[in-house]
């Protein structure tokens, strides 16, 4: 969807790595700033650099004005690793849109950047939003994961314009939200556990819907 490199910086033993040579040899990247190791790394934000790193401009985007489609509703997920696992959940079992709260974690923060492994790149993000509004106005069905007066996932219809609603992982969904969710669904754990980590509940969910639409 977006991402197209502005500046793109390679380390000197980068310009051998095989993945750097074959990125370069695409011709859709700008012509690489070298930098020596040394100054490459301090740059970097991880430990162990692959030698390539690129600036790029963090989109912007409106809500859009017609109908949502099946997209992903995230009210104040705070990790970055859930928040990051919880998009490329999404990229990967196509979902193309996700809304976030303003409580949630920065989506374009570097551990979030990095745990979502290019999701950021593949679906529509949309940070700040006034989740209940948004779920009043949505066209298909709003589902909620949730613990209490709920039912298992897979009695639920997850084919069409559907909305999947996580919420954060110690409180779980407002109270406010939760007001507009058409349908509660839950996930069965053996006895003695209480709850499931917010980006593997929001990722079975994410994938039942996937698996209902190729029936």
């Amino acid at each position: 969807l977006h991402g197209a490199p502005q500046t793109l910086l390679v380390s000197e033993s980068g310009l051998a790595h095989p993945e750097v040579v074959r990125l370069l040899a695409g011709g859709l990247m700008p012509e690489p700033v070298v930098l020596s190791d040394v100054l490459f790394t301090e740059c970097a934000t991880v430990q162990s650099p692959l030698g390539i790193a690129a600036i790029i401009a963090i989109p912007s985007l409106t809500l859009p004005a017609g109908p949502l489609g099946p997209c992903l509703m995230l009210e104040d997920i705070q990790d970055p690793g859930n928040l990051g696992t919880l998009l490329r959940s999404a990229a990967a079992a196509g979902i193309p849109r996700a809304f976030l709260s303003p409580g949630c974690a920065l989506a374009w923060a570097p551990r979030v950047l990095r745990a979502g492994m290019g999701a950021h790149f593949q679906i529509a993000l949309y940070e700040g939003v006034a989740l209940p509004e948004l779920a009043r106005r949505f066209e298909g069905r709003v589902l909620g994961a949730a613990l209490q007066e709920a039912h298992p996932y897979f009695d639920a219809d997850l084919r069409g314009p559907v909305a999947l609603v996580i919420g954060n992982e110690g409180g779980g969904i407002s109270p406010e939200l939760l007001a507009q969710v058409h349908e509660r669904v839950h996930i069965p754990m053996a006895p003695g556990i209480e709850s499931l980590n917010a980006a593997v509940a929001g990722s079975i969910l994410m994938y039942e819907r996937l698996r209902q639409q190729s029936r």
